[in-house]
């Protein structure tokens, strides 16, 4: 069975995790079914939450800056998964 829900979140990330689901062929709904999914398999958060350490803080705030090493979304496409 379905249900719906209404939440409240900031609308940038919104959009911005909306144009990145977009990218990998999913729909913010079923993102969310996922994470649902997970939570009920993991019996929690099904990722650690944590405050970052200063290396992460530094590396986020040359992301948010555009400094240091960086590669392009087409760059980004051509790298192997592993």
């Amino acid at each position: 069975m379905k249900t719906q829900t209404t939440i409240r979140i900031d609308r940038d990330n919104y959009v911005q995790a909306k144009e990145i689901l977009k990218y990998l062929g999913l729909s913010y709904s079923q993102a969310i079914n996922i994470f649902n999914s997970m939570v009920v398999s993991k019996r929690g958060i099904p990722f650690e939450i944590k405050i970052p350490n200063e290396v992460t803080l530094q590396a986020m705030k040359e992301a948010d800056e555009l400094h240091g090493e960086f590669v392009t979304r087409d760059e980004f496409k051509k790298q192997p998964v592993s």
